[in-house]
């Protein structure tokens, strides 16, 4: 069976990077170690790591984006909980296999050459899980 390894990331939606750096930054001390445009999600994305794993704050950076969605309707606050994982092809069949909702039926690619897919909140309790593999 596909085994989960860690928590990578907690991602955060932001209105605003800037002030949000201000609070993670600045005032708890994480440093920031990068601050990086994600074209594909038409998003801003800053990583901030602590202790083997990160908090990622996640602002838009176009209207019509899924994040600029999700930001409308629920406002700023906890986004996703990430889970790096071993295997993830075998991890989404072995889910998809027990009646867990996907968003990503199959992995995506992100420009670092990471793969991940995003299970429903429907089938997590409320909670959206992106699955990461590196």
């Amino acid at each position: 069976m596909p085994e989960i390894k860690a928590i990578n990331h907690v991602a955060v939606v932001v209105e605003d990077m800037q002030k949000s750096l201000s609070f993670w930054r600045d005032a708890l001390g994480i440093q920031l170690h990068e601050l990086r445009d994600v074209p594909a999600e038409r998003s801003q994305v800053a990583f901030l790591p602590l202790a083997g794993a990160e908090v990622e704050l996640v602002m838009p950076t176009s209207d019509d984006s899924g994040i600029a969605k999700y930001l409308a309707k629920r406002g700023q606050g906890m986004h996703h909980l990430c889970l790096e994982v071993d295997d993830i092809l075998g991890m989404l069949a072995h889910l998809k296999q027990k009646g867990v909702r996907l968003i990503n039926e199959e992995p995506r690619t992100a420009t670092d050459g990471k793969k991940y897919a995003f299970i429903h909140p429907e089938s997590t309790g409320g909670v959206l899980v992106e699955l990461y593999q590196l």
